[in-house]
């Protein structure tokens, strides 16, 4: 009796998708990416800030994820600096022509910074435990600098008014209508530049 070794099959792999500004972190994150030179900026500012958009630009052409990560830039999050193709900018008109608006993340809140004696926002309770949710309670009301019965009445509250009383839920734009409107704001700067020429 001869037992048969089974033959392995061949496991197929996943491609991974990768942003390529991860690999290119100098460019990204410089500082002149992050804050754009003023226009009585010297000559040469204006220059290396112009080189490096152009180089940023070009990254994000060829980005597998360019639409997913404008949409997040745009209607998600207020990032700073150079994100999909766009400056920030950029972005503040793309979302006046789509009719929204995007409220900055409140860092030192995540961060737990806590503050002196000031009122605690609702909504800064819910960021605060949706941000942090292993935490305890009383940690959450160490860092919001208020009583742990605060937090859990803002707590309670949220259970009992999701989907039913509070904050309207705002209707997110689709991504078609995200993707249009940057062209739209792109292509008229290109305008405006090629004018200015």
């Amino acid at each position: 009796m001869s037992f048969a070794t089974p033959q392995a099959e061949p496991i197929e792999t996943v491609p991974t998708v990768r942003a390529g500004c991860l690999d290119q972190a100098e460019t990204f994150q410089h500082p002149l990416l992050e804050e754009p030179p003023a226009g009585g900026a010297p000559a040469v500012t204006r220059r290396t800030y112009a080189a490096l958009e152009h180089q940023a630009a070009a990254t994000c052409r060829t980005c597998p994820l360019l639409a997913p990560c404008l949409y997040e830039a745009v209607v998600r999050h207020d990032v700073a600096g150079y994100a999909a193709g766009t400056t920030a900018r950029q972005r503040v008109k793309i979302r006046a022509l789509l009719g929204i608006s995007v409220e900055p993340e409140n860092l030192d809140t995540l961060a737990g910074v806590v503050g002196g004696n000031r009122p605690v926002d609702h909504d800064e309770v819910i960021r605060l435990r949706a941000a942090n949710p292993g935490e305890s309670l009383e940690r959450l009301a160490q860092r919001l600098g208020c009583s742990l019965s605060t937090v859990k009445r803002h707590l309670r509250r949220e259970r009992g008014t999701t989907g039913t009383v509070g904050k309207p839920q705002r209707s997110l734009p689709p991504m078609e209508d995200v993707v249009c409107a940057a062209r739209t704001v792109l292509h008229a700067q290109r305008g405006e530049r090629s004018a200015a020429a």
